[in-house]
């Protein structure tokens, strides 16, 4: 895969699981990766990053706080003066039948998983039209084209992504921006490696490729799509699910 030497990339939700691979791949391939996360909770991604010879920031910012946000950019702006490459990874889930869903969990999951990728893009879009450069990758899920019971905001907070991304695509393509999604299937994270065995069994076997998928699965295909290798491919939802959905 081509460098990505001198590429400073932001990527949300970088503390651990999926955000914390793909933060990890960008710098493996040269980006000067950016890690935000709520709090302080990056800096042991940083800390990786920085051992094993990558170049990183952390940043504490709130993906639902506009100004958070806003403000976050411009501190990037100022440090390493310019953003090529986003990766709106942040995302929460609130799952519940929707007969019993609370509007502040509906709220709360569009807010986290839709909106803020709105206003991520805002932050960052003015400095890559101006440059005629960027690369944008919106974390969907299979759910954003499947659906799941139970998970209603979930379901429809990643297909927004995925509109977004098409929309979006359209936008900006004459400014040498490409904006694309990786959906994601049932990644082994903290969350499923909690689950009994039995249960584990049971979702791999109804996978055609008889496994979870990795973090590391899923960045390499937003590494790809973040690099030059991937510059004549946009407004396109690469699907990481070991053909869990075909």
């Amino acid at each position: 895969m081509s460098t990505m030497e001198a590429r400073v990339a932001l990527v949300t939700g970088a503390s651990r699981g999926i955000g914390r691979a793909i933060a990890e791949r960008l710098a493996a391939a040269g980006a000067i990766v950016v890690a935000a996360a709520r709090g302080e909770h990056a800096q042991d991604t940083v800390a990786g990053i920085i051992g094993r010879g990558g170049r990183a920031d952390a940043i504490a910012m709130d993906v639902t706080d506009d100004a958070a946000v806003t403000a976050a950019v411009a501190g990037i702006l100022e440090r390493h003066g310019k953003v090529d490459i986003l990766v709106n990874n942040a995302g929460i889930t609130r799952d519940q039948l929707m007969l019993r869903m609370k509007r502040d969990d509906w709220d709360a999951v569009l807010s986290t998983n839709l909106t803020a990728a709105y206003g991520c893009v805002q932050a960052v879009l003015k400095g890559m039209v101006k440059q005629r450069y960027g690369r944008i990758v919106n974390i969907s899920s299979v759910v954003g084209q499947a659906g799941n019971a139970g998970q209603v905001n979930y379901a429809a907070s990643k297909a927004g992504l995925i509109g977004l991304t098409k929309a979006l695509a359209l936008e900006v393509a004459s400014r040498g921006i490409t904006v694309n999604a990786v959906a994601p299937g049932l990644i082994e994270t903290d969350m499923t490696k909690a689950l009994a065995a039995g249960t584990h069994d049971e979702w791999a076997s109804r996978i055609p490729l008889k496994r979870l998928g990795t973090a590391g699965d899923v960045a390499s295909a937003v590494a790809f799509l973040a690099s030059d290798e991937a510059s004549y491919i946009t407004g396109q939802v690469l699907a990481v699910n070991g053909g869990m959905y075909l």
